[in-house]
């Protein structure tokens, strides 16, 4: 489209998926290693950069008119680019409703805001008829989000958010607010068994979350989530990224997750009173 950005590179994933979401994949030319969603896209564009690291030289060969980053993590490779020339856009969203002005921006900036209207809408009407059905039941259990094992860090805005239109309830919702993860960071293991979660999610950004590693630590043992066996791992491209793999099948992995505890809570109610009826 005539004087819009024509040749963008996107330094990390969530605004790769949503231009091919909007059917604007042709626009770019370099993509971050680390993208997964969609697939293709590994197949069809050259990785020019890491997440805090890129290959300057590299961008600077694709001649990009638009390159697209994601929070302070990326400021020193944006800082580079501009110096050589480059227009380069950060976003910083952090909330679920954050992600969705993302998109509409990332629309206005292609000249593509009626498509990126048409996807944000689609968005936000699954996570109301998640947060509908998920409220038609008050069980709702308690959740901790491990985003990273060493050290502990948790409360992510957008997931906690997503935690709890899913039907759960965050354990450590005040971290929400903190945008930097040395800032949600749990200084004290300990506390997360305090707060007793029925469920233990975990995404290790990145790499391979080990559940047998979590139940054996230190005080856990009595948590609930540990004495029941809910303790699942998400994959990282799913809830880590903050665009619309998250409020897609992140929520629905954690939808899936909390309507599995509410039917064993279920049985466990049931089997008690049968226990109790048969004089057990």
């Amino acid at each position: 489209m005539s004087g819009y950005p024509s040749r963008i590179v996107c330094l990390t994933e969530e605004t790769t998926e949503t231009l091919y979401l909007l059917g604007e994949e042709h626009r770019i030319v370099g993509i971050s290693g680390f993208t997964v969603r969609p697939a293709r896209a590994r197949k069809e564009k050259p990785r020019v950069s890491a997440f805090t690291s890129a290959n300057i030289d590299k961008i600077l060969a694709l001649q990009p008119d638009l390159v697209l980053g994601f929070s302070d993590l990326q400021a020193g490779i944006a800082t580079d680019l501009i110096r050589h020339g480059v227009a380069v856009h950060i976003f910083n969203q952090r909330s679920v409703d954050e992600i969705l002005t993302m998109v509409r921006m990332l629309g206005g900036l292609i000249g593509c805001e009626a498509k990126a209207s048409v996807l944000a809408e689609s968005l936000a009407a699954n996570i109301a008829q998640v947060r509908t059905e998920s409220a038609m039941t008050d069980r709702r259990p308690r959740v901790y989000f491990e985003e990273w094992n060493d050290p502990l860090i948790s409360g992510i805005r957008w997931v906690s958010e997503l935690i709890e239109i899913a039907g759960g309830a965050d354990c450590f919702p005040e971290l929400g607010a903190q945008s930097l993860a040395r800032n949600r960071i749990l200084a004290d293991p300990s506390e997360v068994a305090r707060r007793a979660p029925d469920i233990i999610v975990g995404s290790w950004c990145g790499k391979k979350f080990r559940p047998e590693e979590v139940i054996v630590r230190e005080a856990w043992g009595n948590i609930p989530a540990v004495i029941h066996g809910d303790v699942y791992e998400i994959k990282s491209p799913l809830i880590l990224q903050p665009g619309p793999a998250a409020l897609t099948d992140g929520l629905a992995e954690l939808r899936s997750i909390v309507l599995r505890w509410q039917q064993g809570e279920m049985n466990r109610e049931n089997s008690h009173v049968l226990n109790a009826a048969l004089g057990g």
